[in-house]
């Protein structure tokens, strides 16, 4: 299917799922707008959008772990005219290690990058989706939205709320032309965990997929108008089991697998 008319921004998109998704709307058509930090990488991957697909590809370097970032961002985007059709919300990390023992500073940072920043661009972009009556909203969660993660306190924290604001505008906005869907990954094989600082359980790096599946998992269900989708039987039934198991197993078993290994 084909998507050409559509304008599609990404963030994060400079590796792992957020460029992989950005491929997954290249394919179709759509032109991109890709956000990241890393200007070098960015610029790589929209040559090469623009080489195998033959679409328009802009780059924006931007911060969003600085609050002002999505306001700056929008601004820049309506000056030189572009309308953004599809919000991808890709831009996130974690760090391992107890709340306590974490740089704070690194921590808040975390809530601005993984929560904030996915509201305010939401909120600034959605405006328009609303007056077109076409659009949507691709977030990023994780499987550790399901469940509290000690050991990664704060991380799992910002993800229960990606999936928790994903479900409810996803509700408002029914019948109006917009889809939101929230991408729930397991473990995938990215940067993640070492940009994260630890090093998780052999059984993690067993289990995981590869970025491109994840896209094309998310990718689809977003196309379907799926509302929460996550990746894989395995992540699925795990995901499912946590309602029915007591809250603290729950918690012991998380604190387990995000446990740094000796």
């Amino acid at each position: 299917m084909r998507m050409s008319g559509e304008t599609v921004l990404v963030t994060g998109a400079s590796s792992g799922i957020g460029s992989e998704l950005a491929k997954c709307f290249a394919a179709e058509g759509c032109r991109l707008v890709l956000v990241s930090r890393k200007a070098d990488a960015l610029e790589t991957l929209a040559t090469e959008l623009r080489k195998d697909h033959k679409i328009q590809a802009q780059v924006f370097t931007a911060d969003l772990a600085r609050p002002e970032t999505p306001v700056r961002l929008a601004a820049r985007l309506d000056h030189v005219g572009i309308r953004v059709d599809v919000l991808v919300n890709n831009a996130g990390f974690g760090a391992q290690g107890t709340f306590a023992q974490l740089d704070l500073q690194r921590q808040l940072d975390m809530v601005q990058v993984n929560v904030t920043a996915v509201m305010h661009l939401t909120g600034l972009l959605l405006p328009g989706m609303l007056k077109r009556r076409h659009g949507g909203i691709l977030n990023v969660a994780s499987t550790a939205a399901f469940q509290p993660g000690p050991g990664m306190a704060v991380y799992y924290a910002t993800k229960a709320f990606v999936l928790s604001f994903s479900e409810a505008i996803a509700e408002e906005l029914a019948g109006t032309g917009i889809t939101v869907s929230a991408l729930c990954p397991g473990p995938t094989t990215t940067n993640f965990g070492k940009a994260a600082g630890g090093h998780f359980r052999p059984i993690a790096h067993k289990v995981a997929m590869s970025a491109e599946a994840v896209a094309r998992i998310g990718h689809r269900a977003f196309r379907r108008g799926q509302v929460v989708a996550v990746t894989g039987l395995r992540n699925e039934i795990l995901a499912a089991s946590v309602r029915f198991t007591p809250r603290a197993l729950v918690r012991k078993v998380a604190k387990r697998l995000n446990a740094v290994s000796p």
